[in-house]
């Protein structure tokens, strides 16, 4: 059997090869030679890259006698862009005045460069050079206060779901979703614009909800009236019926009738620790990240003929969040939380 010894650099040049080369017979060669650098045998080369025995056998005499130049492989000329030279000052520029479409940022760069590129090299040039995508804009509260969202972290959130992980506790995520009958609409990939049917009337379904990362337990109380401080005295009824023989902790915005005397009291008559977040942490509250995995799945671009349609959907997709959509909700509710001093800002 025929032996080449491989350095890595040799190794690392074959695979630069054969991921760069478009098709064709020396792109399989470079397969063949590459996979007996990984030390795999002649019979698995290959049933790998689907050629004969002696296929196999020529195209690595070809290199062991030749090397790459054997493979057949053009080393192809990449010019230089002739923006490389501003590429900090662009970056620096975008950094501060991020720009709104394409041809904006044309314009910018032959402002700061005096060099005008077509909106597709410019495209190409922020992507592949700059490192930029085309995205959406996040909302934060204009209120919300980093330090206390970080404390909050770091002193209570975090320690109670490490006692959950040990077993100690349950942690609930606590939030209200009002989903009022419409039309949601959403983005499709199509050949035609197309249009959705909108349900006539505004009736309001309301979902009262807590819920655990761990095993993705979800309990609900809901209503087509209002949720108020009776509506989460029932919440904290049921969650201790179901969970009576460990302690639980909810996580909780400020609405008042959440924080009132009422459900305070009768939390601390139950032995349910609830845990206020600072004002203005949405994006502390796990479940409002479910609230939106709801809507994508069973309301946008979808039309619902009566109220009682459109409160069947929604109760189907919450029944499913602990069986079919476990591990999409598991992943999608993992507890990473940003924080948003460390978010982009723009200002103006």
């Amino acid at each position: 059997m025929l032996k080449i010894d491989f350095t890595e650099k040799a190794i690392n040049d074959v695979y630069q090869q054969f991921m760069e080369h478009p098709s064709g017979l020396p792109k399989k060669k470079l397969h063949v030679v590459y996979l007996k650098a990984l030390g795999l045998a002649h019979n698995e080369i290959e049933r790998i890259a689907r050629t004969s025995a002696d296929s196999v056998t020529r195209y690595l005499k070809d290199y062991a006698e030749g090397g790459l130049a054997s493979m057949g492989v053009s080393h192809t000329h990449r010019p230089i862009s002739s923006l490389q030279p501003y590429l900090e000052q662009i970056k620096s520029h975008f950094l501060k005045q991020p720009p709104h479409t394409v041809s904006e940022a044309a314009h910018e760069i032959e402002i700061l460069t005096g060099i005008k590129i077509g909106p597709s090299a410019c495209c190409d040039f922020m992507r592949k050079r700059l490192g930029m995508k085309f995205r959406k804009m996040g909302v934060i509260p204009a209120k919300a206060d980093p330090k206390k969202q970080a404390e909050f972290l770091n002193n209570e959130l975090e320690p109670a779901l490490e006692e959950e992980k040990q077993g100690k506790r349950k942690v609930f995520f606590v939030d209200a979703a009002h989903f009022v009958m419409g039309a949601f609409l959403g983005m499709l990939w199509c050949f035609e614009r197309l249009f959705l049917k909108s349900s006539s009337g505004r009736k309001r379904y309301n979902v009262l909800g807590a819920f655990s990362i761990s095993g993705t337990d979800l309990v609900t109380v809901t209503n087509e009236a209002y949720i108020n401080s009776d509506t989460i005295v029932d919440l904290l009824f049921k969650l201790k019926q179901e969970y009576p023989d460990i302690p639980l902790t909810l996580i909780m915005d400020n609405a008042r009738y959440q924080r009132c005397i009422k459900v305070t009291e009768q939390a601390e008559a139950l032995g349910i620790h609830i845990l206020f977040l600072p004002p203005y942490s949405p994006n502390l509250n796990l479940i409002e990240r479910l609230w939106k995995f709801t809507k994508k799945k069973c309301l946008y671009n979808r039309y619902h003929e009566t109220f009682c349609h459109f409160k069947g959907a929604i109760d189907d997709c919450l029944d499913k969040v602990k069986s079919e959509f476990k591990e999409q909700v598991k992943s999608l509710l993992n507890p990473k939380f940003q924080l948003f001093d460390k978010s982009a800002v723009v200002t103006v």
